[in-house]
């Protein structure tokens, strides 16, 4: 099989443009994505020690905090300055792929996918990553896989009080359209999916008891643009409270999907 290959501007974004190290730890919005992803994991994650295989893990965010709390972590991703960065959380590392995977059939208890499926805007290539996380688990084993939120920019940018500037609102009226971000101007190319869209993909691709949450409930950009449009931290404050208890409230109701920025998915490959 030939190896794919990994879009250029993905992998200079990533390089060049932003340090993704910082993203779910600095800004507030970021803290909260952090917050919500640990504690909806958490529900659903083995006990440890179990293997974890992070797939599109970028600079370890995610597996600095699984390695504390006792998991066996490989992290895999197609940025080499990611990978350099993510030998310092104590998981093993490896340049790769989420269409291609190194892994042994049936060798983990979780995949992560909370990176590739956004970045793969062609169907067949989200359908060529699930099935490889499909066939790196063990039967039983669970998959956690996030998307963007198909409506994420529409909340971002009129939260920042300019969607209604002509350049940005054809860029923001495109991307509704297409679900197709195309990476030409601030974010990199991407893909944005609804939650049942999201939910179907992982469910179509072998998975059971696909359930699908909202990450960040309907505040995050009230968050963002707060600190945007006044320069100080948010984390910690009433704000910030408020916005986290807004997105553990919002989580019993499929219609309030459609707020969150990101969308995390959790199914089981059965035994």
């Amino acid at each position: 099989m030939t190896s794919p290959e990994v879009a250029v501007e993905i992998v200079r974004f990533y390089t060049e443009t932003v340090d993704e190290a910082s993203r779910l730890t600095v800004a507030a919005d970021g803290v909260l994505e952090m917050v919500r992803t640990q504690e909806l994991l958490r529900r659903h994650l083995p006990t440890p020690p179990a293997r974890i295989i992070d797939v599109g893990g970028g600079p370890g965010a995610h597996a600095r905090w699984l390695v504390r709390d006792g998991y066996d972590v490989h992290l895999v991703d197609p940025v080499r300055r990611h990978v350099d960065q993510a030998r310092a959380t104590g998981a093993t590392v490896e340049l790769g792929d989420a269409r291609q995977l190194t892994a042994d059939d049936g060798s983990y208890d979780v995949v992560l996918l909370l990176g590739p499926l956004y970045h793969l805007p062609e169907q067949a290539d989200r359908e060529r990553a699930l099935a490889e996380a499909r066939r790196a688990l063990k039967p039983g084993g669970i998959l956690a896989a996030a998307g963007i939120n198909r409506y994420a920019s529409l909340f971002e940018h009129t939260a920042f009080a300019h969607l209604h500037r002509e350049p940005m609102r054809k860029s923001i009226d495109g991307i509704l359209a297409t679900q197709v971000h195309d990476g030409k101007k601030a974010f990199t190319t991407a893909y944005f999916h609804s939650g049942e869209q999201l939910r179907q993909e992982v469910a179509a691709a072998g998975f059971a008891d696909t359930q699908v949450y909202g990450v960040e409930g309907p505040a995050w950009s009230m968050l963002a643009a707060a600190e945007r449009n006044t320069g100080q931290s948010f984390t910690g404050t009433d704000l910030f409270d408020s916005a986290l208890t807004a997105a553990r409230l919002a989580e019993p109701y499929p219609e309030l999907l459609a707020a969150s920025s990101h969308l995390l998915t959790v199914g089981r490959r059965p035994v």
